[in-house]
């Protein structure tokens, strides 16, 4: 497909060419992101996903009982 444009690593008919800066700059960006995403939500919801504490637990009174 590529038809021997640019330099690259053949192997077994394949050439793998090296990835632009921005492209791998991107990716590293985005896989912080994605890392930073799935720690906050492992820290936020951690405690419920492993059955340490119900969901309804620790969010406060909110009954019908307020003390109006």
């Amino acid at each position: 497909m590529a038809g021997g444009h640019g330099e690259g690593i053949n192997y077994k008919g394949l050439t793998m060419h090296k990835p632009k800066r921005w492209h791998v700059v991107t990716g590293k960006g985005l896989c912080a992101v994605m890392w930073f995403w799935v720690l906050y939500r492992a820290k936020q919801d951690g405690p419920v996903v492993l059955g340490w504490r119900h969901p309804w637990e620790g969010h406060g009174d909110h009954g019908h009982e307020s003390g109006h």
